[in-house]
């Protein structure tokens, strides 16, 4: 087994959690946007902060539809914890429903990404920052970064330009919070955000529905733990290969046979 097979397995459904409203919004539309300025000026502040953070950590419980061949949803998912250190340090421990454990570690100057049941991992030399880190394993490595666009420091300038449209939907509570409920929309999928009100408008559910896949599955994630001044000492972020875990090498799909279809996609 290549990493690249069994980290797209254990995070399927999740990669573009926030990109799906980014970068499927990039093709035209024969329409003009229709963005309603309150809803706007909601996702603006919530990317204006998390740009603005400098340390972090937060949980997301998240579950994500697969779509049978007889049209039946099943649905699975994991729950993630994402600790984050600008510019260059990161870490995200995921356990999946089943009990698997897999990781990712990005300490400044080499990502490492590990699963425990399968006793593997792999390390890619990569000096410099989070946002470079992320962009190399996403598009040199072909790899998943499940919510790697809410941790990028241009959080600011993507989300907001690449929406196709953007309504406010009305004031919720969701666990006692005050939230400000928006329907999102790009070209391929229809987001929904609950972001707090407040000073912090950390984000505290989403709900992503693929609308041109075939029964349009959903994605939703529940944020929790929010913790913008977390100890974040450089342990944290210093990986250390599992008791008798077996290196093997990053394995990017577009350099497999069967091309696309190698992606599991």
């Amino acid at each position: 087994m290549n990493l690249a097979r069994w980290w797209k397995v254990s995070t399927v459904g999740l990669a573009a959690v926030l990109t799906a409203a980014t970068v499927h919004a990039q093709q035209p539309s024969a329409t003009a946007p229709e963005i309603e300025e309150k809803a706007m000026s909601v996702v603006k502040r919530i990317a204006e902060f998390l740009s603005k953070a400098q340390r972090f950590s937060f949980t997301a419980d998240a579950g994500f539809d697969v779509v049978q061949d007889s049209g039946e949803k099943i649905e699975f998912g994991e729950t993630r914890k994402m600790v984050i250190r600008r510019p260059d340090h990161a870490r995200i421990d995921t356990t999946k429903r089943d009990g698997a454990v897999s990781g990712f570690v990005f300490d400044g100057k080499e990502i490492a990404v590990f699963n425990v049941q399968d006793n593997v991992y792999a390390t890619a030399a990569k000096p410099g920052t989070l946002d470079a880190a992320i962009a190399y394993f996403v598009n040199d490595l072909d790899m998943r970064m499940p919510l790697g666009q809410l941790v990028a420091s241009d959080l600011a300038k993507t989300l907001p330009e690449r929406l196709r449209t953007a309504y406010y939907v009305g004031q919720e509570t969701l666990a006692g919070v005050s939230c400000d409920h928006l329907a999102l929309r790009g070209d391929r999928v229809d987001v929904q955000f609950w972001i707090a009100q407040g000073n912090q408008p950390l984000l505290h559910r989403m709900v992503i529905t693929y609308t041109l896949a075939e029964g349009q599955p959903q994605f939703w994630a529940q944020f929790s733990d929010w913790n913008l001044s977390p100890e974040v000492p450089d342990s944290l972020f210093v990986f250390t290969p599992p008791t008798g875990a077996m290196k093997i090498a990053f394995a990017p799909q577009s350099m497999q046979p069967g091309g696309a279809a190698a992606k599991g996609e």
